[in-house]
């Protein structure tokens, strides 16, 4: 545990009693239903694998399925999960944080108040994005925890009252929406465990970032205050403006040195990477499986595009969530004009190494990293 004079700087238990306390309540369904529901899940899973592998033609190097397991999960689950994750990526930050403030005065007394803090504060993000959440590759979480990653370096989450909620809200059939979901999280699945690499690289880039944080507490303390200020209405300078143009910028954005924007174009181009080749591989084996892909995929979109109420959209702005959505789209459209470009097999020499996946500038003009990659690889 990271600690500051003996209290921990993140009470994690707190936050996962928080948000498991404030977390919406699911759909309303019957225990029979429930249990049909998470086994069909686990058979469309399970199906999902030889769907993707034929389609991605990417093989698991030195993992198999069963050594990254498929779990069915409720919503106090998925935080149950993403708490691990959180600890084991924030581990070394929160070190640096202790070291800085231990020795203070009063460093005993703000580790244990700011830990209580956090700790809430973690749970009620959770709270919020657990209900908004189908599915995840869950890539960090630490060994030998409840709910932990085993050998094969992560597990699949499938989060099932939230895929029950949105294929009623979208008026779909239930049967192939749970299907075209698991075609999604299976892809992330069969990218880690297909690219051995992969998840090294991701973390170590993740590290960079944290580890180029500013660690003063007081200094992200007044960050914060002023991202919260921007949604309440709060004064800003004057054409102050979001990467996407829009007023507003993340906590993210609001946390960056130099050094974390160029770590943060990386992440931005590898994440639009395999969030756009993840849905482009639900909506390329589609056609073959999931007989209403098209009625599902029309009924998402715009599910994605009317947005939400106004407070919705403040906190998915602050926590970047805008930002996610458009790495679904970007990075399809790259991966989709690759694969039209130089095939499967051409595409898939972006898995090749950390040298030759796309830039953020490339995910844009997928015809560069073409160039790039091809021009170097085919001399």
């Amino acid at each position: 545990m990271t600690r500051i004079g003996g209290a921990e700087m993140v009470d994690w238990n707190l936050a996962v009693a928080t948000a498991t306390r404030f977390v919406r309540p699911g759909p309303e369904i019957s225990r029979e239903e429930a249990r049909a529901v998470v086994a069909e899940l686990r058979r469309h899973a399970k199906a999902s694998e030889e769907h993707v592998r034929s389609y991605t033609r990417m093989i698991p190097e030195g993992h198999e399925p069963e050594d990254t397991p498929v779990l069915v999960v409720d919503r106090a689950g998925w935080i149950r999960a993403n708490v691990e994750g959180f600890r084991a990526l924030l581990g070394p930050l929160l070190g640096k944080m202790r070291d800085r403030r231990g020795n203070g005065p009063g460093g005993a007394v703000l580790g244990a108040v700011g830990g209580k803090v956090t700790g809430v504060e973690l749970g009620m993000l959770l709270s919020f994005l657990s209900s908004r959440v189908l599915g995840q590759y869950e890539t960090f979480a630490s060994a030998g925890r409840d709910l932990a990653a085993s050998a094969g370096g992560g597990k699949l989450l499938l989060v099932a009252p939230n895929i029950v909620h949105v294929e009623r809200e979208l008026d779909v059939d239930p049967h192939d929406f749970r299907l075209w979901v698991a075609l999604h999280e299976e892809t992330h699945r069969t990218q880690f465990t297909g690219v051995p690499w992969l998840r090294d690289h991701l973390q170590g880039e993740i590290q960079s970032f944290l580890d180029e944080t500013d660690v003063d507490p007081m200094t992200l303390l007044e960050r914060l205050r002023e991202a919260a200020q921007t949604f309440a209405g709060g004064s800003r300078p004057e054409g102050e403006r979001g990467e996407d143009g829009e007023g507003g910028r993340s906590i993210v954005e609001l946390v960056q040195t130099p050094a974390q924007r160029e770590v943060l174009g990386r992440l931005t181009a590898v994440m639009s990477l395999l969030e756009g080749h993840a849905d482009f591989v639900m909506d390329g084996v589609g056609p073959e499986v999931v007989g209403s892909v098209a009625e599902i995929r029309e009924k998402f979109q715009q599910r994605r595009a009317r947005g939400a109420s106004r407070l919705d959209l403040a906190l998915r702005k602050l926590l970047g969530l805008d930002a996610k959505l458009r790495q679904y789209r970007d990075g399809e459209k790259f991966v989709r004009a690759v694969v039209e470009e130089v095939g499967m097999d051409g595409f898939n020499r972006v898995w090749t190494s950390p040298n030759t996946l796309p830039t953020k500038a490339e995910i844009a003009a997928p015809a560069d990293w073409v160039a790039r990659v091809h021009r170097t690889t085919d001399q």
